[in-house]
């Protein structure tokens, strides 16, 4: 079983925003959408760029360097260039911090 592993604070990532971190090697960018938190790998589809630094509007999360877009909550590509979905993982907001599960 994969253990949790703490990625930042709950106050690092209001909703709306994303934040990158990186748990047990694997990067991870953890979207706020209306104050629930959702994980994925911090990596396009399409072309392999990180999504940390991309935008979230309420669950639509856009790669900033090609336009791809996908659900932040379920990884799926919502829109060209990328077709492929991006892996998620569980997550978790304690009262200590935001915590993902990956392995």
């Amino acid at each position: 079983m994969a253990d949790w592993i703490r990625v930042g604070g709950v106050e690092e990532c209001p909703p709306g925003q994303l934040l990158g971190a990186v748990a047990q090697g694997t990067k991870v960018v953890v979207a706020n959408v209306d104050g629930d938190f959702y994980a994925l790998r911090d990596r396009c589809s399409h072309a392999d760029f990180p999504l940390h630094d991309g935008e979230l509007d309420g669950s639509e999360l856009t790669c900033i360097h090609h336009g791809a877009k996908f659900d932040a909550c379920t990884g799926q590509a919502r829109g060209f260039p990328a077709i492929r979905p991006v892996e998620t993982f569980e997550v978790e907001a304690r009262d200590d911090g935001i915590y993902v599960q990956v392995g």
